[in-house]
């Protein structure tokens, strides 16, 4: 995924060193003899003026005013970019749920939905070895085999924490393809390279069938119907619990497609028994099952937790977890489940700065704002209190932002919360803003003061605060601002400059 907050500022420059360059010189005349005329000199290029600036880029105040956007720009895309991804997740985690729901009613195969990698996903963004993974997951699914074993090939090579899994699905898929040595190969490579793996377990009944097939003629495209399978275990899993769960967990550790694991959780996860749910929460555990099996029932966990209390499970499974992946998608199924007391607690106490900070974007829903604000009092990594910040400026509490535009001592915190105040047209924050600048040294401060301003569309402050300002750069930065408003009081206030 291409990060904006590099590659939009880039290009803003970008744009603005092209808007430099002279345009090339006319062709010369075609000559009249063959003796060759010189090209025409080009001169020296004239800085061009920059609409709504009021100036060119050649001037050091612009040029400060230049840095200023860029990074109040990169802010505001961040900030964006965060709430997309979220809201793109929580509908992403409907739609998976619809489509299971609707394949297992009608065999229409909508529920190849339900992504192995996505419960790892949901919590942080993903690596090139993820999206290889789950290239090579989906490739399965369509049983393009040789697609699927070249991705997994290459996560094999790059290493990691998908290394294991993909090398238990490589050989899933050259037995399918009736390489059976290779697939015996890559079992012994897989035992070999990573022996604490937890996808030993799988691996011993996948050998088992690679071992019991060999010598036999196979066609990929005539193995069992994953869909035939799943409709015949729905039913009986409604019909004859008994029979059905040994079936089910069977399913879920045997050598089976990872389409068909994937389904199976899903019909696991739809049963209220205690049976089912002692199954899923061994599962969720790591106790019985792959690693891409644990994600993708603790995802189940937050889904239909929300009436069954299981954020106490979550919470307990995520104090004994040492997996990154495991921990972030715990806490995905926390938000799910809105269970603020204990993402409260890991937002405290987690060592993590990246988990952290993933606890605290997930209470922005559901904390309270007094509870946000003891998080921001009692920290002290500045990374962890800008998030903290925003969380702060997402739910509109202007006092606690005033409070840290006036008192805060990183003058980065302090222009972020200025920033968030100039976003909201009222009274007291216009009044806080003036009186702040008004007793300000810091003159990044003192401009992100004037562009709050500006962006409440507040002529009349701009304009007193002109009048009063001695510093002639700070002035400057005024008067480009008022320009920009082409407000009456904006006018008058010039009209006296030029006077």
């Amino acid at each position: 995924m291409i990060r904006f907050r590099t590659v939009i500022p880039f290009c803003w420059l970008a744009a603005a060193a092209l808007a430099q360059v002279p345009p090339a010189p006319p062709a010369a005349p075609a000559p009249p003899s063959p003796a060759p005329i010189p090209a025409p000199t080009a001169k020296p290029p004239v800085p061009p003026k920059v609409s709504g600036w009021g100036g060119n880029l050649d001037d050091p105040f612009l040029q400060d005013e230049v840095r200023e956007r860029l990074l109040q720009a990169q802010d505001q895309i961040s900030l964006a970019q965060e709430k997309a991804m979220r809201l793109a997740e929580e509908r992403a985690v409907d739609a998976a749920t619809l489509k299971g729901r609707l394949d297992l009613g009608f065999g229409s195969g909508l529920g190849s939905g339900l992504g192995l990698g996505f419960a790892q996903r949901i919590g942080g963004p993903r690596s090139a070895a993820d999206s290889l993974y789950e290239r090579g997951v989906s490739a399965l699914d369509a049983r393009r085999w040789d697609q699927a074993l070249d991705a997994f090939n290459e996560v094999v090579a790059r290493g990691g924490s998908r290394a294991d899994g993909a090398l238990y699905w490589k050989a899933y898929t050259l037995n399918r393809l009736g390489r059976r040595d290779e697939a015996l190969a890559a079992i012994a490579e897989l035992r070999k390279s990573f022996a604490s793996s937890r996808w030993l377990d799988d691996t011993k009944a996948l050998e088992l069938e690679v071992q019991q097939a060999a010598g036999q003629k196979v066609s990929p495209e005539n193995q069992p119907d994953d869909d035939l399978k799943l409709l015949a275990l729905n039913g009986l899993v409604q019909t004859d619990p008994d029979r059905a769960f040994p079936i089910l967990e069977n399913l879920l550790k045997g050598p089976q497609s990872p389409q068909l694991k994937r389904r199976a959780m899903f019909v696991l996860a739809q049963n209220t028994s205690p049976r089912a749910l002692q199954l899923l929460e061994q599962i969720a555990r790591g106790k019985s099952g792959n690693p891409d099996m644990q994600l993708l029932a603790i995802r189940f966990l937050g889904e239909t937790g929300r009436q069954t209390n299981r954020g106490q499970l979550l919470f307990d499974i995520y104090n004994t977890s040492s997996d990154t992946a495991v921990k972030r998608s715990i806490l995905s199924s926390l938000e799910m489940v809105r269970d603020k007391d204990h993402l409260l607690q890991i937002a405290r106490a987690e060592k993590d700065t990246d988990l952290r900070l993933a606890a605290i974007r997930m209470l922005a829903s559901s904390a309270s704002q007094g509870e946000v604000w003891q998080l921001y009092q009692a920290e002290t990594a500045p990374e962890v209190k800008q998030q903290i910040l925003e969380s702060i400026s997402s739910s509109g509490s202007t006092d606690k932002l005033i409070e840290v535009a006036r008192t805060e001592k990183d003058p980065k915190l302090r222009r972020t919360a200025i920033r968030s105040l100039g976003n909201v047209r009222a009274a007291n924050t216009s009044e806080a803003l003036i009186s702040i600048y008004g007793s300000e040294q810091d003159p990044q401060v003192k401009r992100t003061i004037i562009d709050a301003l500006y962006s409440q569309r507040n002529a009349k402050a701009l304009v007193d605060l002109g009048r009063k300002e001695k510093d002639l750069d700070a002035r400057k930065d005024i008067v480009r601002r008022l320009v920009e408003m082409k407000s009456p009081e904006a006018n008058d206030f010039l009209m006296e400059i030029l006077k």
